[in-house]
């Protein structure tokens, strides 16, 4: 009897760590948007919508992330803070370019 229950907690907890890499995983959020500005350390970056997201200790956005630039985050909610878990980057925004007219024949 105690083996199966030992078997039984040892099988339980085989699967916690998975049940909580799919809890931590559902708390994150997805934002996407462009750049308003990138603070002077890298570390912290506003989107034009005033979404304020933070990078983890010890990391920097990379210097291609910049004012226009086109960027998907997603974060976790820490202490008021939207921490960084990924940010992937798009092409900064251009004025939009006009079609050349074809010549008239």
């Amino acid at each position: 009897m105690k083996k199966l229950m030992l078997a039984g907690l040892v099988g339980l907890l085989g699967f916690a760590p998975a049940f909580a890499l799919a809890q931590a995983q559902a708390e994150e959020k997805m934002v996407a948007g462009h750049v308003q500005s990138v603070d002077e350390t890298g570390t912290k970056v506003t989107l034009t919508d005033g979404t304020r997201l933070v990078t983890p200790p010890g990391s920097v956005v990379r210097p291609e992330v910049r004012p226009g630039t086109m960027v998907v985050g997603t974060y976790r909610e820490e202490n008021g803070n939207k921490i960084l878990t990924k940010l992937a980057m798009g092409k900064a925004s251009q004025p939009p370019s006009t079609p050349s007219q074809s010549p008239k024949r």
